[in-house]
């Protein structure tokens, strides 16, 4: 069983987010964390947040076991650029991005737990109008 969660507009660069996702893929949940809790750069709280958000779902929505999970995929794309400028010399102007992240995880349950859904209640069709109804909609209509 695989469960996804994504953070979207992280507003920091991919590029410092990929130094941090890069440690912990592949480990499971509880070292993962761990290693996150400790880490001096400022790119692990939004994965620390999104990996226990993500083994929390797993957990309550798929009643999947904790000490089971690992990161299987986790990846930093780019999201939207703001772009700033900055007054420099001579009457100049010299551009600023501001970059945003988009982060997505996958966790993955060691033993391959695959857990079934609650089966949605069967939807009833609409209930007909009776014939004597109808015609006298359609005399109207006319």
């Amino acid at each position: 069983m695989e469960v996804n969660a994504k953070a979207r507009f992280v507003r920091m660069s991919p590029r410092k987010v990929r130094l941090v996702i890069d440690v912990v893929r592949g480990m499971p949940i509880d070292k993962a964390l761990a290693q996150l809790s400790f880490m001096k750069k400022e790119a692990a709280e939004p994965v620390y947040k999104l990996i226990a958000s993500a083994a929390a779902n797993a957990e309550h929505n798929f009643q999947l076991d904790r000490s089971s999970l690992y990161v299987k995929a986790i990846s930093a794309d780019g999201g939207p650029v703001l772009h700033r400028f900055r007054p420099r010399a001579f009457g100049r102007a010299a551009a600023i991005r501001k970059r945003t992240s988009h982060i997505q995880v996958t966790l993955a349950s060691k033993d391959g737990a695959t857990v079934k859904k609650a089966a949605a209640p069967a939807k009833k069709a609409p209930a007909k109008k009776p014939a004597a109804k109808r015609a006298v909609k359609k005399a109207e209509t006319k």
